[in-house]
């Protein structure tokens, strides 16, 4: 059985009575504004805790001058962090007035000696709205936990804290939380749709580097087993950019405290493409739905609109095409998108996914049940473009609507055997006939070819071409079955007659004239 979607991530126990404390301690400040303020000082004692087991071991070993080598840490990709940095130092001021500017310069030294992080971290905690008695008290709390040793770096316990806190913030923010957290069964889905092994992997609006952290994990994951014979899986070299500077430092951070490197530029991928040579293997994404203020008056010329000019008041497909253009020549890319994308006539939207069919791009289409997601009540489908296609003059429609479980009273979750059947059903269809077989399910999945697709004039919803899912038969012939019910029906007529004489039979009794009689 699946576990709560803010349990989802949460092994180390204790996620959910920090979140309680951590959140009690935000008071009237914003989510939006507080997640900064917390996620910073958790990545803090994540650096120390790790800075400070290594630093016990050197010292143990090689003596007190090698414990403050920097070399010492850098070798074994350790933050190095300096002396005004260190937990205890700031253990030791939590209390004070001035603990807000003692955190600002503990992180403008770790950014200056660790150019990994340049920019990186925030550095306002001095500011005079920010409460320090409450700041002191979030420091006292986060000091209780080790998140940052050997021992829980090995079960990623920083990981799963700063997933669940961003989920969290996601939902305290409501739609603004969105911006920067794409639930985890979604993402798990296209990673495990796509399988990135092996090769590029870009996020052209990466939120806080959720898609690629998911797929570090599947790596991991298939690391070893049957799977793979027992061999290890290569890399991945990570591309991605975020156009909200506050949430490109989230990125960052999320990929530094598991140790990912990657390419994360800051700026708008329309008009500021931060990769425009890049041709990646995988792409995954969770664009904004339906933006209007994208700047497409400005880029009508532009040549990534191969299949069509996207309309200015709708960037959906300017985020497609943006993606296609920058698929390698057997490159896959999967997406989240509202469900209008599949249908929309309006502005030459119906158009340009005409010509992205024609085209071959299409390759499957995914309906996803709804409440999902923190950030949009809109119904939303997975769209899968893929070049070099081996299923030419076909599109595979999954119908997953019905699946997932709620999980409170707004969210829906998919769990891990939804996940499981959905990715198995489009591997199974993309192996053809050198896999397991794949079979059509009336209700649930359907390979259709091009000509059906063109009959229903390019439209992609699944639920045009899955059909109805079969009524369980029971075996019992019809004229039997009629026989039955027919004989069902007139026991209860003669039984609705008896019960209307009983009551006609006691009102008399009672000195009313029967129903029907005037009195």
């Amino acid at each position: 059985m699946a576990t709560k979607p803010h349990d989802s991530a949460a092994t180390t126990g204790y996620e959910a009575d920090l979140w309680a404390m951590a959140d009690t301690l935000r008071g009237s400040m914003d989510a939006a504004e507080y997640k900064h303020v917390v996620l910073g000082i958790i990545f803090l004692k994540y650096i120390s805790d790790a800075f400070e087991e290594r630093h016990a071991a050197v010292l143990a070993e090689w003596g007190e001058e090698a414990a403050e080598d920097r070399d010492e840490y850098t070798a074994e990709n350790i933050f190095w962090v300096p002396q005004e940095a260190r937990w205890a130092h700031l253990k030791g001021q939590a209390r004070q007035p001035t603990v807000g500017e003692t955190i600002d310069r503990a992180m403008e030294a770790i950014e200056r000696d660790n150019p990994a992080l340049k920019d990186v971290l925030p550095k306002n905690y001095g500011r005079p709205a920010l409460d320090k008695q409450r700041l002191g008290r979030l420091i006292d709390m986060v000091g209780n936990i080790r998140v940052g040793d050997a021992d829980a770096r090995s079960r990623d316990v920083l990981g799963r804290v700063y997933e669940y806190f961003l989920s969290r913030f996601a939902d305290a923010e409501g739609k603004r939380g969105g911006e920067f957290y794409t639930p985890r069964c979604v993402v798990k889905l296209l990673v495990e749709m796509l399988e990135p092994y092996q090769g590029r992997v870009y996020d052209p609006c990466c939120g806080s580097s959720g898609m690629f952290v998911q797929s570090i994990e599947f790596i991991r994951a298939h690391a070893s087993g049957n799977a793979n014979g027992g061999e290890a899986r290569g890399d991945i070299s990570i591309y991605g950019q975020e156009s909200n500077h506050t949430t490109w430092r989230l990125a960052r951070m999320n990929l530094a405290i598991r140790g990912i490197a990657g390419q994360i530029a800051h700026g708008d991928s329309f008009r500021d493409d931060r990769h425009p040579d890049l041709k990646a293997d995988f792409i995954l994404a969770n664009p904004p739905f339906n933006v209007s203020a994208w700047g497409g008056e400005h880029l009508v010329e532009d040549k990534r609109w191969r299949y069509g000019v996207p309309p200015k008041g709708n960037a959906n497909f300017a985020w497609v095409q943006h993606m296609v253009h920058h698929l390698a020549p057997k490159g896959v890319a999967g997406f989240v998108l509202a469900n209008g994308s599949m249908s929309s006539q309006q502005s030459g939207e119906g158009e340009i996914r005409k010509n992205l069919i024609e085209a071959e791009l299409v390759d499957c289409m995914v309906a996803l049940p709804g409440q999902l997601f923190y950030s949009t009540q809109i119904p939303a489908c997975l769209w899968f473009a893929r070049r070099g296609r081996r299923r030419r003059g076909e599109i595979l429609f999954i119908d997953a609507r019905k699946l997932g479980r709620m999980v409170d009273r707004t969210h829906r979750e998919l769990t891990d055997e939804d996940i499981a059947r959905i990715a198995d059903t489009y591997h199974a269809w993309r192996a053809g006939d050198e896999g397991d077989g794949y079979a059509d399910v009336p209700g649930f999945c359907k390979s259709a070819s091009l000509d059906e697709v063109r009959k229903h004039g390019h439209v992609l919803t699944p639920g045009r071409y899955v059909g109805v899912e079969p009524q369980e038969d029971d075996g019992e012939p019809f004229e039997d079955k009629m026989n039955r019910l027919v004989a069902e029906l007139r026991e209860q007529q003669a039984e609705g007659a008896r019960l209307d004489a009983v009551i006609a039979e006691n009102l008399v009794t009672l000195g009313f004239a029967p129903l029907g009689e005037d009195p």
